[in-house]
């Protein structure tokens, strides 16, 4: 019976890498990183050369194995300590970007773009922001696309008018004070009202009376141009003002996503709506009807049979009634749990998300 000879492999077989080259003197140098590692190394947050190099060894090419030569490596650098060149080609080198290594930096990049909008977005009826999974889950219905070649400001500010257009949300307004010499004050008092400004106090005393109000961030760079013509000056109290108070950040994550406000309304919200209407009338019926022995649950609100009372505790709807009755939320109907609990598998697939 013949065994089957295994010859010894002559090269050094690296898998899932991040190769970084660097092009110098017409040679092509590489090597070998851990994956998520560079962008550390160069960011200054990782400063341990051993934790970004999987060897301290300069290639020609990494993935067939083949070790650069001592004469190019002196030619190309002026020397041959394997070591200071991996460190020159780590910082002056294009890094080969895996496809798990981009998602990391896309999907971090997303995070950033929506702390963003979280920061400079209220709501217009409660004046409070959006918790960052709220704008996340928003920036998923507008269909949004990290683009890597963008600063995330720059997409942030891009994200803002896109769900403006489709989503009650707006720009917090900056918080600002107003500053005039006492005989100017009154024609300062007249801009602000030109501007619509929410006054929010007002300190007339001294040779500097001042007023504390709230604009928009738009109209900045132009209430201070025509404030020379007062002699003011603005100063900047808060770059996104919040109402303060109300519920705490636990309950904003368990708050219903703002709908759209489309021309027409779609078909699935419609028959959602009917659904919850009938389900919603058939329970009141079935409560009157039924002559049999019930118990209301409260955290549901509904009065179910003594025999079905413990399965119905079992249940999602229940369940996810439970967490909400303890954030001092409403109960939901079933096809409103549904919806939601819907919503949140498809949060869990972030990862998986296409940018």
């Amino acid at each position: 019976m013949s065994q089957t000879l295994m010859q010894p492999v002559g090269q050094k077989r690296l898998t899932n890498v991040a190769v970084v080259r660097l092009r110098k003197h017409g040679q092509r140098f590489e090597i070998a990183c851990f994956p998520n590692k560079v962008l550390s190394w160069r960011s200054r947050v990782e400063k341990d050369l051993d934790e970004v190099l999987q060897s301290h060894t300069v290639y020609s090419n990494v993935s067939k194995g083949v070790l650069a030569k001592s004469k190019d490596l002196i030619k190309a650098f002026g020397t041959d300590d394997q070591t200071k060149i991996c460190v020159e080609i780590l910082d002056k080198g294009e890094l080969q970007v895996s496809g798990k290594e981009r998602e990391a930096q896309l999907s971090s990049q997303f995070r950033d773009i929506a702390t963003i909008v979280m920061e400079k977005t209220i709501n217009p009826e409660t004046r409070r922001p959006y918790t960052i999974t709220m704008i996340e889950r928003l920036m998923h219905e507008i269909h949004f696309a990290v683009d890597p070649n963008l600063t995330s400001k720059e997409q942030a500010l891009k994200v803002i008018k896109k769900l403006i257009e489709h989503f009650p949300i707006k720009r917090a307004p900056l918080r600002v004070r107003f500053t005039a010499p006492k005989p100017n004050f009154a024609g300062l008092m007249e801009k602000v009202a030109e501007w619509n400004a929410a006054i929010i106090s007002k300190d007339e005393s001294g040779t500097q009376p001042s007023v504390v109000c709230e604009i928009e961030p738009s109209i900045l760079r132009s209430c201070e141009e025509r404030l020379k013509d007062v002699q003011g000056r603005v100063e900047v109290l808060s770059v996104s003002a919040h109402a303060e108070g109300g519920p705490s950040v636990e309950q904003h994550d368990n708050i219903e996503v703002p709908q759209a406000v489309p021309a027409k309304e779609s078909d699935a919200v419609a028959q959602i709506s009917k659904a919850i209407q009938k389900q919603s009338i058939s329970t009141e019926s079935q409560d009157n009807a039924q002559g049999k022995p019930q118990r209301r649950c409260k955290e549901c609100d509904i009065l179910v049979e003594d025999k079905l009372y413990r399965e119905h505790c079992k249940s999602g709807w229940h369940k996810h009634n439970y967490t909400r009755h303890k954030n001092g939320l409403p109960p939901l109907s079933p096809e409103e749990c549904m919806v939601e609990m819907e919503l949140a598998d498809s949060k869990k697939d972030l990862k998986d998300y296409d940018f």
